[in-house]
Order: structure tokens, then sequence, then C-alpha cells
């Protein structure tokens, strides 16, 4: 065909349907063969088979450029039961952070580190608990009655003064040994929630309870550990109905001591307080009357319904009215050993180490909270001593604010007044009978080592202070681990002996004599000590955890923060 002729319209006729556009070339087959929608496309090969030309390929056969695994026979045709040709047996990696996750050991270390560190994961990290066997039938535990038994258990604790973290592993503990993941508890203060969510598609079930009565019985907050250890361990089956009982006979058991011990205890602890500041046998007498009037008094106002802060205040009047009434008959004692005395077993050291513990671990609006309590006791012990002060200096009482307390040079006579202190402070806490001993020879101790670095070393006695308590922590948390019990029987009655009672006295003094500025001093030496003992008891139990086995870390580097790290 010339150039010309192609040039030319072609016919309808030569426009077929089936001829190939310009420019692209026709077929080998001819003009005559069409294509098929099973037709292998052009450029990609055919497949090699053993079979005839006529064999049709499938819809599974591998293109070409591929090649199929190694081992893999060639098919003809495709099966839906068959492997799809370009599988290659082979899964990518699964994603791992890049810091690891966590090997978590449930069995080998005391519940509340067990649950403290899963309360520290995220919550997909933490472990799924074992298959739980702690009920009755095959369909499982009721789950509101679960989350209840675990906010009374939760209110019992934080009534008795423990710490927001240890209620939360508490809670925690609870909830796992029936079989329940996926909880969240959360204390504040005066209300505990806890939620459920059985799975991301459920919704979740959340309950809570208000704490409305906190009462000091550390024989009650004993108790209720065991019934957590119990339920914690894999070798218990406690029904749920079994442990409902349990707690009644927990909140129905009376105190250990009955009122005439905790009389003659408060009475006690207050004598052996004025010896510790070199207060003589008259003065010991002294201080103890004072200190049980103020006593019976504070039962008086409780049983006609007052609130505490005027409960506290009547208590600190009686025996500062000791003291001053020995020095208007002008009886050759040192009055200001009298009043101290009297101050020591007011001072809420419980609450202030609970408060400052709280604030450590990451649970601000609860440390808040208690130490927003402690202000206001310590605001009502000022009033109750500033007004019997007050009256006394216009009665002609010579109260000398420059004259320091001393503490005596019998040292063996102070460690046996420091271990009677702890000893009476002991009972009013109303502690198991077994843990009095261990508690009275460690208050003996963390004065001995006071006085050893502050008398004789001459360190300050802010940081002496710290040193003593931190040693008080630490046996404290090992004995909680020796026992499976709560650290608060062994620390707190402890740390009596090195309660901040002169430094108090002597501001409160210098401002009922209108030296503000001298006042305000000795109560801030009085804080930075009440400091130094809360953050010490807290650092000695912190040192307890870091060098003992911990689960989720190999070593003490591997440890989770409390709740942030660094601030961020």
């Amino acid at each position: 065909m010339t150039e010309a002729e192609d040039r030319k319209p072609q016919s309808d006729e030569a426009r077929s349907a089936f001829r190939p556009p310009s420019g692209v070339a026709a077929s080998i087959d001819g003009e005559s063969s069409t294509t098929s929608e099973f037709e292998i496309p052009q450029g990609l090969a055919v497949p090699r088979n053993t079979g005839s030309e006529s064999e049709t390929t499938s819809e599974f056969a591998l293109p070409e450029g591929l090649d199929a695994p190694t081992g893999a026979p060639a098919e003809t045709e495709g099966s839906a039961f068959s492997m799809p040709s370009t599988y290659h047996a082979w899964s990518p990696a699964a994603f791992t952070p890049a810091s690891g996750f966590p090997a978590v050991n449930l069995t080998d270390v005391p519940w509340q580190d067990r649950m403290r560190a899963m309360l520290r994961m995220p919550v997909a990290d933490r472990p799924a608990p074992e298959p739980s066997q702690k009920h009755d039938d095959d369909t499982g535990p009721a789950v509101p009655r679960v989350l209840d038994l675990t906010l009374r258990i939760g209110e019992l604790l934080l009534a008795g003064g423990e710490g927001a973290e240890d209620v939360e592993a508490a809670m925690f503990a609870v909830c796992r040994s029936y079989g329940l993941d996926r909880c969240e508890p959360n204390v504040t203060f005066t209300l505990l929630s806890i939620s459920h969510q059985p799975s991301l598609v459920e919704d979740p079930v959340t309950a809570s309870r208000t704490v409305r009565r906190r009462g000091t019985d550390y024989t009650r907050l004993a108790a209720v550990f065991h019934l957590v250890d119990d339920l914690s361990d894999p070798d218990t089956h406690i029904s749920l109905e079994e442990a409902y009982r349990r707690l009644a006979e927990i909140r129905r058991n009376r105190h250990p001591y009955p009122t005439w011990v905790l009389t003659t205890a408060s009475g006690l602890l207050a004598g052996a307080a004025s010896v510790l500041v070199g207060g003589g046998l008259t003065v010991f007498v002294a201080a103890m009357l004072g200190s049980m009037l103020g006593d019976r008094l504070a039962w008086l106002c409780a049983g006609r319904g007052l609130p505490e802060f005027y409960q506290f205040a009547v208590a600190a009047m009686p025996p500062a009215a000791m003291g001053i009434v020995l020095t208007l008959i002008h009886v050759d004692v040192k009055a200001s050993a009298v009043i101290t005395g009297g101050l020591f077993a007011l001072l809420p050291g419980r609450a202030l180490v609970a408060g400052v513990q709280d604030g450590l671990t990451g649970f601000y609006i609860t440390a808040a909270a208690r130490l927003l309590e402690v202000m206001y006791f310590f605001v009502s012990i000022v009033a109750g001593v500033l007004v019997v002060l007050y009256f006394g200096v216009q009665l002609g009482a010579e109260l000398n604010p420059d004259a320091q307390l001393g503490t005596g040079d019998e040292p063996l006579v102070q460690i046996g007044a420091s271990m009677l202190l702890s000893l009476a402070f002991a009972i009013l806490l109303q502690q198991e009978r077994s843990t009095v001993l261990a508690v009275t020879l460690n208050g003996g101790v963390a004065w001995s080592v006071y006085g050893a670095m502050h008398l004789v070393g001459d360190i300050s006695p802010v940081a002496s202070t710290a040193a003593a308590a931190g040693l008080v922590g630490l046996f404290g948390q090992l004995m909680s681990r020796y026992r499976f019990a709560s650290a608060l029987p062994y620390t707190t009655a402890a740390i009596g002996p090195l309660l901040p009672g002169s430094a108090t006295y002597f501001g409160l003094l210098a401002i009922a004599q209108s030296e503000v500025d001298r006042g305000l001093v000795y109560l801030s030496t009085a804080v930075a000590l009440a400091m130094a003992i809360a953050i010490g008891v807290n650092l000695g139990g912190e040192i307890s955890r870091l060098f003992l086995r911990v689960p989720g870390a190999a070593s003490a580097a591997g440890r989770r923060a409390a709740k942030r790290t660094r601030g961020f």
C-alpha cells in the first residue's frame, strides 16, 4: 500500500471492532483470532506446565517475575483448600517497644509489691490474672459484689491511716484474686471508686464508696491485710461469702485495749517525753497527770459530738495548765518540760507521715487533704496551749522562751524513756500485742541514732532526725515484708521520740509573749523536723524496695517510678 493510499479514509467494512487500532501490533495468530478475558496478557510469560497446551491458567497462577517458594510444588489449577502460590510461610516479627515488655513474676514476692508494680504499668502491659477458683459455680463471681467487697476493704484501710498507694494495691489485689481484669481503683481522702471493664466493647461497671468515719486501730488494719494476703494466695480458695464473713468479723471486733489502758498510756507517753527533754520524777508525774486529764476531757467532748478540732484544743489545755501551776507555786521544776511532754501526746505524727508519703508517691490530692488535716490539728493544739499560756503570763508566771530544754546526762535513762514512749504510743494506736515489742525496740534504736548524731557528733538536728526516721522506715518495710502486713504498726509509734515537741512549745510561748518573730523561727524549726521525719520514713521504705527483689525488674535500675518521671 502506497503512502497516498494510506492517507485515504477507509470504509466502514475496513473498520472492524476486533481490528487493532493503528499503532498497536496485530496478534501473531492472525486477524481472525480474538482475545479472551481469560487469556494471559501480552508481556506475561505463560507458566511452564507439564500438561498440554489446551490447559487453561488459573487465577492463582504465579505471574512472571515471581519465584515460587522453595520446596512448594507448582500447581496447574488453584484450589480453595490449597495455599496461594505467592505464600511464603513467613510472618513479620511482632512489634516490640524499644524498652521491651516488663517480665512480671507473680509468685516470688509479697502481694504488695506485685500489685504496686502492676498499678505502675500501662493497662496493656499488665499480665492477665490466673484462672480464679474462688467462686462456687462455673459462671464466675458476681462483678458488683466483688467491687463492693473491694470498696469495703479499701474503706477500712484508708480509715485506718494507710497510704493511698497501698490502699490502691490492696483493692487491685482483691479484684485480681477473683479473676477481674482491667480494673482501675482510684483513692482520694474521702472517696473510693473502682471501675471494671470486661472488654473493649462492653460498658464498664463503676462503684464508689465514701469514707466518713476514721479511727486509729492498727489491730483491725493488720487483720484486713491478712485477709487481702489470703485472697491473693493462689493456694487459698476463699469464696465471696467467706470473705464477707471475715470482713464482718473484723468490723465487729472490739479494740484490744480497754479505755483505762489507753488513758494510762497517754499519761505514760507524756511523762516519758518530759524525761526526754530533761525532766525529773516530779516533772514525769505532773506531765502524766496533765495528759491523762486532757485525754479524759477529749473523750468527753467526743461523746458530745464535738469535732476533732475542739477535742485537740481541749486535750492540750491540762498539760499546759499543769506547767503554769507549778511555776506559780514556785516549784523548782522545769515547767516547760511538763508542757512539752503533753504536746508529744497530741502531735499528729501519723497523719503527717501518711500525708507526705502520699505526696511523694504521686497522690497529690490525698496528700494535700492529709496535710490540711495536720494543719487543722496543729492549729487546734496551738489555740489550746496559747489560751493557757496567755492567762499564765497575765497571772505572773515566769516562763522563759530562751531556756532551752536539754536531754539529760544519762544516755541509758534517755533510751529507756524513748522506749517507754514508743510502747505507750503503740498502745494508743491499738496495735497487736505481737508487734509492741518490735516497735518499742525500734523506737529505742531511733533515739540512739539521733542522740549519737546530734548530741555526740554535733550534727544538725534536722539531718539527725531524718537519718533516724529513715532507719525506722527501713525496719518497718522489712518487718512488713516478713509478716506480709502493713508497715504502719512498725513505724508510726517508733517515730514518737523524734517528734518536735520542744520546738513547738517554745514557738507558742514566744508568740504568747508577743515575740512573734522568735516564735515563727521556732515553729519553722518544728515544721522542718516534722518534714524530716516524714521524708525519712518514706525514704527508708523506698530504699528497702530499691535493693530487694521486685517484679518487673532484674535489678533496681528497671524499677518503675511511682507516678511520673522528672515531672514530664
